[in-house]
């Protein structure tokens, strides 16, 4: 499973942060807010109560009929209702509509002791209040106190603070996601920067002021390059030594066996077999020392040209004794390249030779592109394929696969198909091997920037 980017990373911690953080804080701010008014109008309704209590009261030492008369005269306003127990009995300014039954019995009991209560009850799902105050011994009065308003707002309050914390999440990851992209920026430069190097501009440098907090990985990193580039100049120039100093004695060594290959029929058959495989193997040898000169200028950038790439790819065929019949273009790719025409050459020639020796001779080379800025090379053959354990080092130095010898001759250098990767890496790209439908391999080179 594909792991999560830095960024991402980055960018959720932010939201998840800013989302905590802001649901604490509006179920803080919620609980306080409500808390405190909840507990305010409690205490108007108390207030309220007592007072019109003090009515009701008054009311009732004139008798029954008297305080239900001053109960009617209290002005409670529409989100209070008054009740009057006298008697066993209940009296109040409207019909019942289940008033009486919300009141808690507890509650009443409580009142029956002559001791007063409030408590909180929901009458037809609305929350309320009821204050109980005894006037007598046989007579109470209960105001109930509607907090519909009251819960309707703390429901807007508790809408608004979720919308803040969502709109604080956002926030958080737009702040996060700007955080990493700063912090990642560096590296990006970095990588770009390595990048270069891998496509062979060895002169690419980070700057160590550009980010004084990242000064010493830009140090570190710039001194890792000079020690690269100087080794591979070393290397480089070592394998250019080594192959010029061979190629001297292998030609004298090819025009001795050329001068004996001439009076051949002079000589015993055993002889002869003998000069001939010196022959062959000093042509292997020559080859060997002409790839490792490619090899080593092969880290040299790319020296890119306008070239008529299908023009070029039958010319490559026909030096090659290969029917140039076999290119196909397709539909849409542009005509002239933007590459290195003499390292396009060779990376065609090195597939087309390694179809012939390996795989049966070569039936496709195809030509085509992915996006406006990227183009590809397929060359099809009709061998057996290569197997998968030998996919991942097909294109390494000096290697050939376990089927090399089932797919045809064993004389390769086993340099041609790592000089492929490595032209196709000069321009951007890099080289795979697929399965050609219907059977054998296909040998693709993806390029960069090849358009004009």
């Amino acid at each position: 499973m594909r792991s999560v980017g830095l960024r991402a990373r980055v960018t959720t911690g932010f939201a998840v942060g800013a989302l905590l953080l802001s649901a604490v804080m509006a179920s803080v701010s919620y609980q306080l807010v409500s808390t405190s008014l909840i507990d305010e109008r409690e205490k108007n309704a108390i207030r309220a109560a007592y007072v019109n209590a003090a009515v009701v009261s008054a009311g009732l030492a004139g008798g029954q009929r008297a305080g239900v008369e001053s109960l009617w005269s209290l002005d409670t306003g529409s989100e209070r209702e008054v009740l009057l127990r006298n008697d066993g009995a209940w009296f109040g300014r409207a019909a019942d509509e289940g008033l009486t039954a919300a009141i808690p019995q507890k509650l009443q009991l409580r009142v029956e002791q002559g001791r007063p209560a409030v408590q909180r009850i929901r009458t037809d799902g609305v929350p309320a209040v009821v204050v109980a105050v005894p006037l007598s011994t046989s007579a109470a009065f209960y105001e109930i106190d509607s907090l519909r308003e009251l819960d309707d707002n703390l429901r807007l309050l508790a809408l608004v603070l979720t919308a803040v914390a969502i709109m604080t999440a956002v926030a958080g990851a737009a702040l996060g996601w700007y955080a990493g992209r700063y912090v990642l920026r560096p590296l990006a430069v970095v990588a770009e920067a390595a990048h270069d190097i891998a496509t062979g501009k060895l002169n690419a440098r980070l700057d160590p002021a550009a980010e004084p907090d990242l000064a010493r990985l830009t140090t570190s990193f710039n001194h890792m390059v000079d020690q690269l580039s100087a080794r591979m100049q070393r290397d480089r120039r070592f394998a250019a030594d080594v192959s010029h100093e061979l190629r001297s004695p292998l030609q004298t060594l090819s025009a001795a066996v050329s001068v004996v290959t001439r009076r051949r029929e002079h000589l015993d058959e055993r002889t002869a077999t003998a000069l001939g495989l010196i022959a062959d193997e000093i042509t292997r040898f020559q080859a060997l020392v002409h790839d490792l000169l490619e090899l080593a200028r092969s880290d040299q950038p790319a020296q890119r040209t306008p070239v008529d790439i299908a023009d070029l790819a039958r010319l490559t065929c026909r030096s090659r004794n290969v029917d140039d019949s076999i290119v196909q273009i397709e539909q849409g790719t542009p005509a002239m390249w933007l590459v290195d025409r003499r390292r396009i050459e060779q990376l065609l020639a090195n597939l087309l030779d390694n179809a012939e020796k390996y795989g049966g001779g070569p039936i496709a080379l195809r030509i085509g592109h992915v996006s406006d800025d990227s183009c590809f090379l397929e060359v099809d053959d009709d061998g057996p394929g290569v197997s998968a354990e030998d996919r991942d080092s097909i294109f390494d130095r000096f290697v050939r696969g376990r089927t090399a010898n089932s797919r045809g001759a064993g004389d390769g250098t086993g340099l041609g198909l790592a000089l492929v990767a490595q032209h196709a890496a000069a321009h951007g790209g890099h080289a795979d091997i697929l399965d050609r439908p219907g059977g054998g391999a296909r040998f693709r080179a993806e390029l960069k920037g090849c358009t004009p």
